[in-house]
């Protein structure tokens, strides 16, 4: 089995880091106090083909796979995971659930759109009764002649105030259970929608999480995104095609954790050495390197099978569980080498100790992933 990333995909990790480099890192605390994320840099994302990473150029994609995809991931949350969360939500929540079921005309006049980096795309599933029992909803949709009338909110929406277009999930038969949820496009400005609470977060500050209230809000029929009843089977193979891109940012956020950290341990002098001398701190890197590896594997063969067109509901799930799982360890140990000054925003470990923390919650919980997989290994 050849494990060695293809010339264009080293490129592509050159061209992305490079990027990331020059144009986010000189701003990731300002952006980080500021709470918002850079509209202006939507662009310059899009031109590099970051806003439609895995779309066909048909729509205006970059047409590259999952193992692309998981590159430019890795490579933006190095820097900023913040910023990596905004692309992953975009090009692996609302875009991919229009791309995987969008009719002909849907995508035709929506990926453009978001592929181009004209509008942000949200993607609303939770509700503050309903996290890890999404199908616990309580939002609604109801058909009115040509339209649907949409009732409820939305919680913890990534983009949920700055996003042009949102997938909203919505039960639209309560009698049916989770067969009587739907998926609906709906766009910013429609009358009815409404921004509501933005999150005051603890860490991935520049990426916007808010509410989303839709009272009386009236969309076209031809809105509805797959089949009616279909919403809740088509939300979770969007989710497991969506935990690769956060397992990728987990590996990204930890490879950043630990540079920080062997950078410091080399510069840092204590008993007339630098403590990476020491094996107390040789032994922290030495454990950080191997599982940041361990999980870059495991995520890149959860990509190689999406390439692939074979189901990784498993795969995909181990992939987010331990991804995430060692990121939380590589920024404790992070912190902890810094010390002191692990502890203030003048270096880095600080937050990258802050943002991993989400990553071990969003788009299913370690604990909702140990369900997946333990369902996966029971099936008969």
């Amino acid at each position: 089995m050849d494990l060695r990333l293809t010339e264009d995909q080293e490129i592509l990790r050159r061209s992305v880091r490079e990027f990331a480099e020059a144009e986010i890192r000189p701003h990731v605390l300002e952006w980080d106090e500021a709470q918002q994320f850079p509209m202006d840099l939507l662009p310059r994302l899009a031109e590099l083909g970051l806003m439609g990473i895995q779309f066909p150029e048909t729509y205006g994609g970059a047409d590259m796979s999952a193992i692309d995809y998981c590159i430019c991931i890795e490579e933006l949350a190095r820097v900023c995971p913040a910023i990596a969360l905004a692309v992953a939500a975009h090009n692996g929540l609302c875009s991919a659930h229009i791309g995987m079921f969008g009719t002909e005309a849907q995508k035709r006049e929506f990926l453009p759109r978001l592929v181009s980096g004209d509008v942000l795309g949200a993607w609303g599933l939770t509700e503050a009764s309903a996290g890890s029992d999404a199908a616990g909803m309580r939002a609604t949709a109801v058909r009115d002649g040509d339209h649907w009338v949409l009732n409820g909110s939305k919680s913890f929406t990534t983009h949920g105030r700055i996003g042009g277009l949102m997938v909203v999930i919505v039960v639209t038969d309560r009698s049916a259970g989770h067969r009587g949820i739907s998926a609906f496009i709906v766009e910013h400005g429609t009358p009815g929608m409404a921004p509501g609470k933005k999150e005051n977060k603890l860490g991935m500050r520049a990426s916007d999480t808010s509410e989303v209230v839709f009272s009386d809000c009236r969309i076209p029929a031809s809105r509805l995104l797959g089949e009616e009843g279909k919403g809740f089977v088509n939300t979770l193979q969007v989710l497991d095609a969506g935990r690769i891109g956060i397992a990728a940012l987990s590996v990204g956020l930890a490879q950043g954790a630990y540079e920080a950290a062997r950078r410091y341990a080399l510069e840092r002098r204590q008993f007339g050495r630098p403590i990476a001398g020491f094996q107390a701190i040789q032994w922290k890197l030495a454990d950080a390197a191997t599982r940041i590896e361990a999980a870059r594997l495991l995520t890149y063969r959860a990509a190689s099978l999406k390439d692939r067109g074979v189901r990784m509901t498993r795969q995909s799930s181990m992939a987010k569980l331990f991804a995430s799982e060692i990121a939380v360890k590589v920024a404790d140990d992070c912190v902890q080498i810094h010390g002191g000054y692990g502890f203030v925003k003048d270096y880095p470990a600080e937050k990258y100790f802050r943002d991993v923390k989400l990553v071990t919650i969003g788009e299913g919980t370690s604990e909702i992933q140990r369900v997946v997989i333990a369902r996966q290994l029971l099936l008969p």
